[in-house]
């Protein structure tokens, strides 16, 4: 007697994540943006911030002077570039490129500039923030832009930003060194994003989390400077930095524009859809519905949404689903016109053909 071949949906309950998408309902999340007047948005504002920043973890590390050191300090012709170290914690420092114009009245409006994940299959973890600011992985200056993130902290300053951009947290100088590790017996170090975060939920944390107190720290550090005008404070970032400055401007109230490029899409078709790094990661997110019910958060602020229609992680159709019911969102606090987007030929990468002026016109 031969054996009974399982049916489909069998076949579909042997499947772990099977499982785990039944359960998956953001249109049912305690913290989702049902929200019907601006009222009832700005009340939900308060308690679901107050609950991402919990559910991210690491917002209440304990204190620490910045201490901010000078490193370098380097003349670019038109604009100055400067490298500081801040402490973020009693147990990290980061490294910060300020770029600072030459021309125009200070004090200048301000860019934090969010450099992104590596996008090359055999560097996980891309060599960081020099990728934004103008320098080759050794260090060397270069003068043409070059990758997908097309030196755009350089091109923000050039239109008139002082520009902020942090080596975020597990890459280029943030790296750890895993050479303890016994590789006679065959194990491969692991990348220090997935370390990092496999740490951090074992601590209750995220990645996310940890991320956003750095960003937080260096606005802290930009509002002691009087040639910088944190009143007038932006952020921008591509893939990885793209998802650090949504987050951050969920949570931090003192950017008032942003732009998110490469990285604007509901969790189903995206991070949850394909294989990421494990520091797009938050435990229990799903408390907060889609993407578009977390930007709830960021609205009436200036929102702009850059997206290639060739991206393989982030996929148009999703994106431009997205978007649809983020413009319901917004809505909602009659800020349709803050709420803008640049779809562009192209695969995973920065445009600018509509970000830079976007952020001048409401930051200016």
């Amino acid at each position: 007697m031969g054996t009974r071949q399982l049916d489909n949906q069998q076949l579909h309950d042997l499947q772990p994540a099977y499982g785990l998408w039944k359960q998956y309902q953001p249109e049912n999340a305690r913290y989702g943006f049902r929200s019907k007047s601006l009222a009832e948005a700005q009340e939900w504002q308060q308690h679901t911030r107050q609950a991402l920043a919990q559910t991210i973890g690491f917002q209440s590390l304990p204190g620490a002077a910045l201490a901010p050191q000078t490193v370098e300090e380097v003349d670019r012709g038109d604009y100055l570039r400067e490298k500081i170290l801040l402490r973020t914690s009693p147990y990290a420092v980061m490294p910060v490129y300020i770029l600072i114009p030459k021309q125009g009245s200070k004090p200048f409006p301000v860019m934090l500039a969010f450099h992104g994940h590596s996008y090359h299959v055999n560097d996980l973890n891309g060599y960081g923030v020099k990728d934004i600011v103008g320098l080759w992985e050794d260090g060397e200056e270069r003068n043409t832009p070059e990758d997908y993130q097309k030196d755009f902290a350089v091109a923000l300053c050039k239109r008139g930003f002082a520009v902020a951009a942090p080596e975020i947290s597990c890459f280029g100088e943030r790296q750890t060194d895993f050479s303890y590790l016994n590789t006679t017996i065959g194990q491969e170090a692991p990348t220090t994003c997935a370390h990092t975060a496999m740490l951090a939920f074992h601590l209750g944390g995220s990645v996310v989390g940890l991320r956003v107190h750095d960003g937080k720290c260096l606005v802290n550090y930009l509002e002691t400077r009087g040639d910088l005008d944190t009143t007038r404070l932006g952020a921008m970032g591509i893939s990885g930095g793209g998802m650090q400055t949504f987050f951050s401007a969920c949570l931090d109230e003192r950017i008032k524009a942003c732009v998110v490029s490469g990285y604007y899409c509901m969790f189903r078709e995206s991070i949850l859809a394909m294989h990421h790094c494990p520091c797009n990661f938050v435990p229990g997110l799903h408390q907060f519905g889609e993407i578009y019910d977390l930007a709830g958060l960021l609205a009436p602020r200036p929102l702009l949404i850059e997206a290639g229609n060739y991206d393989p992680i982030f996929p148009f159709a999703a994106v431009q689903k997205t978007v649809e019911r983020t413009k319901a969102v917004y809505a909602v606090f009659d800020a349709q016109d803050k709420l803008e987007t640049d779809y562009f030929e192209g695969r995973h990468r920065i445009s600018g053909q509509r970000a830079y002026d976007f952020l001048m016109e409401h930051l200016s």
